[in-house]
């Protein structure tokens, strides 16, 4: 588990936005954190590798106990341990954390998996190009939408 402070485009916050990133591939979330790494303002990035760690800093167990409530969650689906299905049902069936919007980035392509996604109230579903410059681009699009565009809900 590792917090990086990032820089945020908002303003107004008296807090940094957090982002879960739910992803077992280092190369992909090098990719994700400097997508973020390029704007002004103030963002914290909290990356977790398998879904067990994930629930538990959600759940605020053990270690994580005094853990900030996410803003944003980028789940990826094949992960050690849980899945990104179980996180992702587990975390939509807790009245607590069910607002936290869930962006599942993954590689997967398969219908099977976009479906049970929204199934599961993933609020979206995106693939992974397989080109890091793409990635990199893609992540910039999820940071202006969700932090740029949308009115996320307060804790």
């Amino acid at each position: 588990m590792q917090i990086i402070a990032l820089p945020l485009p908002m303003q107004g916050f008296s807090e940094h936005r957090l982002i879960l990133v739910v992803e077992d591939d280092r190369d992909h979330l090098e990719t994700i954190r400097s997508a973020f790494d390029l704007d002004a303002g103030q963002y914290q990035l909290m990356e977790i590798g398998n879904g067990e760690q994930a629930l538990a800093f959600l759940q605020q167990q053990g270690n994580d106990a005094s853990a900030r409530r996410p803003d944003l969650i980028l789940l990826a689906l094949q992960l050690p341990g849980k899945d990104g299905h179980q996180v992702l049902a587990e975390i939509k069936a807790d009245p607590h954390l069910r607002r936290i919007p869930i962006v599942v980035l993954t590689r997967s392509d398969r219908e099977e998996d976009i479906l049970t996604s929204y199934a599961l109230q993933g609020n979206c579903y995106v693939i992974k190009p397989s080109d890091r410059d793409r990635l990199f681009q893609m992540v910039k699009r999820i940071e202006e939408f969700w932090l740029g565009i949308v009115t996320l809900p307060l804790g």
